[in-house]
């Protein structure tokens, strides 16, 4: 199985900002983590981290008929992008979208995901382990 992990706006300060909410490790310390916990059962995976968020779109895009699953963690893009809604409707290749903290404890504004009505499902509120998760539901 071949998956592809997109984290979206912010998340290349993982490890640094807001370490309470997102742990202390860097996203290339989380990424490395999670090719090795997918390599140890038979699966490759590929990552990509944008703050923008076309570029987002066009990954999605460019998932079709190349991987098997899309895990997304958009970061703020999840309450507002109907852009990337869009293109997760416009690709047969499922979705799971994924946050590390819990965003239904948080500000109101994070409570609502546009996201979530075309993907597969969503993990969240395990740390990095939302995306352990999220993978695993591929291959379950």
């Amino acid at each position: 199985m071949k998956l592809l992990v997109l984290n979206g706006v912010n998340l290349n300060m993982t490890g640094v900002r807001e370490k309470g909410v997102y742990g202390a490790q860097t996203l290339e310390e989380i990424n490395a983590e999670l090719a090795a916990f997918c390599k140890e059962r038979g699966h490759s995976v590929d990552f990509f981290q944008t703050n923008e968020e076309g570029e987002l779109c066009s990954r999605i895009h460019a998932a079709q008929g190349v991987y098997d699953g899309i895990v997304l963690n958009a970061g703020a893009f999840t309450h507002y992008s109907y852009a990337l809604r869009d293109a997760i409707a416009s690709v047969s290749v499922p979705v799971v979208e994924a946050h590390m903290s819990n965003v239904h404890a948080r500000e109101d504004f994070r409570k609502k995901s546009v996201l979530t009505e075309v993907c597969r499902g969503e993990v969240l509120g395990f740390g990095k382990n939302s995306y352990k998760l999220a993978l695993e539901s591929f291959w379950l």
